[in-house]
C-alpha cells in the first residue's frame, strides 16, 4: 500500500522522469510497475526525510557524505546489473529481465560495513593513478572518454550510448 505522505500523482511524475532518464541512459526500470512504484515511493520518502535520494532498500544514516554510495542510482547498480541482471533493490534491470527472458533472483549486498568504508575513505595515496591499489579495473569508452571502475565495462555508455565493445581497459 502506498504511503499517505506521498501522493499517487507525485509517484507517477517521479516514475515517469526516472523511467525517461533510465531509458535515455541505456537502462531499464523493473517492468513490474506496481513494485517499481513502491520503490519510487521509497525514493521520494527518503528524499523528503534526508534531502537526498537514498536507496529505498538500504538503511540510510542521514549523513549524505556517508551515504553517497547509496544515493540512487547507487554505486553498485552497474556491477549488480552486469552480474545478476538487477540492482540490489530491483529498481533497475538488465535487458533480458526487462524483456521477460530471465527472472529476477536474489543478489548479495555489495556495500561494505561502515568501518571498512571509513577506512578506505581515509586512505592517502602518493604517486600516479596507475600505482593506486584499485580493487577493480578501470574501463574507458573509446568514443567519449567516459571512465568507470568495475569488473566489466557497462553494456551501454551512460554518456554517449556506445556499446560494450567500444570500451577498452584503461588501468
Amino acid at each position: 500500500m502506498m504511503s499517505e505522505s506521498v501522493s499517487r500523482e507525485e509517484i507517477n511524475r517521479f516514475y515517469d522522469k526516472l523511467n525517461s532518464d533510465a531509458e535515455a541512459g541505456g537502462y531499464h526500470l523493473n517492468p513490474d510497475i506496481e513494485f517499481t512504484r513502491e520503490l519510487v515511493n521509497g525514493l521520494i520518502t527518503n528524499t523528503k526525510r534526508y534531502g537526498y535520494q537514498a536507496c529505498p532498500c538500504r538503511l540510510a544514516s542521514g549523513n549524505k557524505g556517508s551515504d553517497r554510495d547509496i544515493i540512487c542510482p547507487c554505486d553498485y547498480r552497474d556491477a549488480d546489473l552486469g552480474q545478476y541482471g538487477t540492482c540490489y533493490c530491483g529498481l533497475y534491470v538488465a535487458q533480458e529481465i526487462f524483456k521477460g527472458e530471465k527472472q529476477i533472483g536474489s543478489i548479495p549486498e555489495r556495500r561494505l560495513p561502515i568501518e571498512q568504508r571509513e577506512k578506505i575513505k581515509d586512505m592517502k595515496f602518493e604517486g600516479s593513478i596507475s600505482s593506486l591499489p584499485l580493487p577493480l579495473p578501470v574501463w574507458r569508452c573509446k568514443v567519449c572518454g567516459y571512465l568507470c571502475a568495475r569488473d566489466e565495462p557497462p553494456e551501454t555508455c551512460p554518456i554517449c550510448k556506445a556499446k560494450k565493445d567500444r570500451f577498452e581497459r584503461f588501468i
